[in-house]
């Protein structure tokens, strides 16, 4: 996977972008947050990870531009801290759309542990992007229109598309509805057979109240 590295030591940068390879992964590195924007748009990744402190545009402004971005996937956004940084910072980074933290100096396992639950949040965030996106439902049986023409039952495609369980109850707006649904079935006329013993067989109405 391509990941973007903004960091402005040069040592670090490197350092960095040789544990990416080592571990599988390419690393585009640019010295300083405006860079980073600009490579961004031109060419949006996945996965970056950003230094803090840096020149002319800092961690957390990079961070909030992407995060303005909605025209593209989910990018997964690793700031670089240092091992002192303080709870309030740290809370200030989250509120500015920074999903995860490494800190310096920089550990290959940690690195490789980190980009692994990065993986697997984008994996989540793709099926939830697919899932938001316009559905072929029948209007009348709710079924949903898979690839090759193939229907199937919501609670199925749901199921196999993320892996969740459903559980089936009854909302309080549709247990009133199908309560005086019943209520009037119960009070609507019956017909009946009704007819003497020495007459014809006739039909009848018998009031089911």
């Amino acid at each position: 996977m391509n990941i973007l590295i903004a960091e402005d030591d040069p040592v670090a940068a490197k350092i960095l972008r040789l544990t990416l390879e080592q571990v599988g992964h390419e690393g585009v590195v640019v010295s300083d947050g405006a860079a980073a924007w600009r490579q961004f748009l031109e060419q949006p990744t996945r996965i970056v990870v950003s230094d803090w402190m840096m020149p002319e545009l800092d961690g957390l402004q990079l961070c909030r531009r992407i995060r303005e971005r909605a025209d593209h996937d989910y990018t997964y956004f690793i700031l670089l801290t240092a091992n002192h940084a303080r709870r309030e910072n740290l809370a200030t980074a989250m509120e500015a759309g920074i999903d995860d933290f490494l800190q310096k100096p920089l550990d290959r396992e940690v690195i490789w542990m980190r980009l692994r639950v990065a993986e697997r949040i984008l994996g989540y965030t793709r099926q939830i992007r697919q899932l938001g996106e316009l559905l072929p439902i029948c209007a009348f049986c709710k079924k949903i229109r898979e690839d090759g023409a193939y229907w199937q039952q919501f609670e199925a495609y749901i199921q196999e598309h993320t892996g969740s369980q459903f559980s089936h109850g009854i909302c309080p707006e549709c247990f009133d509805q199908q309560m005086k649904e019943l209520d009037a079935r119960q009070r609507r006329p019956a017909f009946t057979v009704a007819h003497a013993p020495d007459q014809p067989c006739r039909l009848g109405v018998a009031s089911a109240l």
